[in-house]
């Protein structure tokens, strides 16, 4: 890799975590929100229906998706965004699939995913 292209992605790399989550996981995704000159921090729920780690990992995403009103909402939210302040985990969910994308088929109760019991040793 060029050393240029090495310094300038080392300066935008988020320097603490985002969160420990996975695919099938219901998180809360803080995000900054400027509208007009004022800034405020927007909450956007939803199931985590891909990660992509990316390139070298500097460009990984994820997706989350929710239905508001019968509609499906998807937003792709960057890893190293500075306008994603944190993920919180709201349920963890048992999947089997790396890739969640049957659930743009589903409607109602079909879209739910099962909840990860973890025991607490």
């Amino acid at each position: 890799m060029d050393p240029l292209i090495a310094l300038v992605e080392q300066d935008s790399v988020r320097k603490e975590a985002l969160g420990d989550f996975n695919v099938g996981d219901t998180v809360n995704v803080h995000t900054r929100i400027k509208e007009g000159d004022k800034e405020r921090i927007q909450i956007f729920t939803g199931t985590v229906i891909r990660k992509v780690a990316g390139h070298g990992g500097m460009n990984g995403a994820f997706t989350v998706r929710r239905i508001v009103e019968g509609e499906g909402i998807e937003r792709i939210f960057p890893n190293n965004s500075p306008r994603v302040l944190k993920v919180e985990v709201a349920r963890r969910g048992r999947v089997r699939r790396a890739k969640l994308y049957y659930l743009r088929d589903r409607v109602g109760k079909a879209t739910k995913v099962k909840e990860k019991l973890v025991s607490k040793k």
